[in-house]
């Protein structure tokens, strides 16, 4: 049930929302006593901004003035939400649709698992906006609420064999197929990075495998990086670099919430989730700097680093989703530094092979106010991650270019599928806004789906 979206109300306040352009046309045409009060409230319709007009009796709200930003987002309207007394209220503006009911209802997120005293304040209820799609907008919650939830639940309670329980959860409630590969079993099946990166933790490591839809309609594969800690392995973190590393399973927790969205909503394709849940730990039997690793591939990797995990679990999932050939195949993961440093916290950077898939992704971000930027694969990058006594590395000597180099070694794994894209994301906010609380967030994952539903709803 999507919280505080209500189907009617006998006498809900009218919400008005403005620009700040529209506002000060507005503002000219109001009652005196209103625009005089709005001034001296400074209400500008900046986004974000409500002012409470009451009624002249009873003193309780009667309309509400609100700012929008000037390309109306889910979040203007999750602000409006979270400072308005509780009560019922509609948008006045007919045309509000999907994203108002989503922002309306992620500003009551939450994670309160582990508190005692749990916030239970009857919040803000909106009339659904008469344009909104109601089965979208809740499982777009959900899917977005499952991402939230799983990167925020601290490693403790969230290792390969709980992430392998929640991706469990999903397959049923969209009653897909579901297999799970666990500890030397993956060796025999010829999965041998993801064995390597999480054979050092007792927790012993998973490749988690769905299968939904109907077998004639076109592939969709989703890959996700599902490391549940990352202590950065004999090329061990520093302390400060593992106070956030429970979200390293934060594209996983995308990927789930993605295709659970997919599947809530019956999309018409055959998808596949693929996910390498794994811990990277120290012990006697950990990988080691200079170690070779076989790959499913086929191709031979030299371990430079440690710490630079995430690819080679990726790279085995990766070929195992390429030997399928998929119409799309996208992968999602917290993959490096070097990403947040070139387009910051809340743009993942975008790789992909082909041009129609990339500007298909971009113009998705844009209309769903979750913004990709694309990054280039620039193969002259590729002699970075050359390998000496191996095909490749793992880690590349020069600081230079990470990111890009991280995609590189990739798409190695991908040469069969023509339309790949990789997702090098942070899935999390590390400052409090409204609708997105410090923690974990499903970056990417509104872009992700719009891109899907366009491509192939309308087939």
């Amino acid at each position: 049930m999507t919280p505080n979206l209500i189907a009617k109300s006998a006498s809900p306040v009218p919400v008005e929302t403005y620009t700040a352009k529209q506002w000060a046309a507005r503002a000219a045409r109001e009652k005196p006593n209103v625009a005089g009060w709005a001034a001296a409230q400074n209400f500008k319709g900046k986004a974000g901004q409500v002012l409470v007009l009451p009624d002249s009796r009873s003193g309780k709200p009667a309309r509400v003035l609100a700012g929008i930003a000037d390309t109306p987002d889910l979040w203007s309207y999750a602000a409006i939400a979270a400072v308005l007394p509780a009560g019922e209220y509609r948008l006045a503006d007919t045309r509000a649709g999907d994203a108002a009911a989503l922002g309306w209802a992620l500003s009551s997120y939450r994670f309160d698992r582990y508190r005692k005293s749990q916030d239970t304040k009857p919040g803000a209820r909106l009339v659904w906006p008469a344009k909104a799609d109601r089965r979208r907008v809740s499982a777009l919650y959900d899917g977005i609420v499952l991402a939230r939830d799983l990167i925020n639940t601290p490693s403790s309670d969230m290792g390969p064999a709980e992430l392998a329980e929640a991706a469990r959860g999903v397959a049923m409630l969209g009653n897909a197929q579901f297999n799970c590969i666990i500890g030397d079993d993956l060796l025999e099946q010829n999965y041998p990075m993801i064995h390597a990166v999480g054979r050092a933790s007792q927790r012993l490591p998973r490749l988690i495998d769905i299968v939904w839809g109907n077998p004639k309609h076109p592939k969709l594969t989703l890959v996700g990086k599902g490391v549940c800690f990352d202590t950065g392995g004999l090329d061990i973190k520093p302390s400060s670099g593992m106070l956030l590393m429970k979200k390293d399973m934060g594209g996983a927790a995308i990927v789930l919430g993605l295709a659970a969205t997919i599947m809530a909503l019956q999309l018409p394709v055959r998808l596949r989730v693929l996910i390498g849940a794994v811990e990277n730990s120290i012990s006697g039997n950990a990988m080691r700097p200079g170690d070779v690793l076989q790959t499913r591939k086929g191709i031979t990797v030299e371990v430079g680093n440690t710490d630079a995990e995430g690819r080679l679990v990726l790279g085995d999932l990766l070929a195992e989703a390429d030997a399928e050939k998929p119409d799309w195949l996208i992968d999602c993961a917290t993959l490096t530094g070097a990403a947040r440093v070139a387009v910051g916290p809340d743009l993942p950077a975008m790789y992909s092979t082909d041009d129609a898939m990339a500007e298909a992704l971009l113009s998705a971000g844009i209309a769903a106010g979750d913004p990709l930027w694309r990054m280039p694969l620039h193969k002259p990058y590729r002699d970075y991650i050359e390998g000496k006594v191996a095909d490749i590395t793992n880690s590349a000597d020069t600081p230079f270019a990470g990111s890009i180099t991280a995609a590189l070694f990739l798409k190695e794994f991908v040469d069969k599928t023509k339309c790949y894209a990789h997702l090098d994301l942070f899935a999390w906010n590390g400052r409090a806004r409204s609708g997105r609380p410090v923690g974990g967030e499903a970056t990417g994952l509104r872009a992700l789906f719009t891109a899907i539903e366009n491509r192939y709803r309308k087939r």
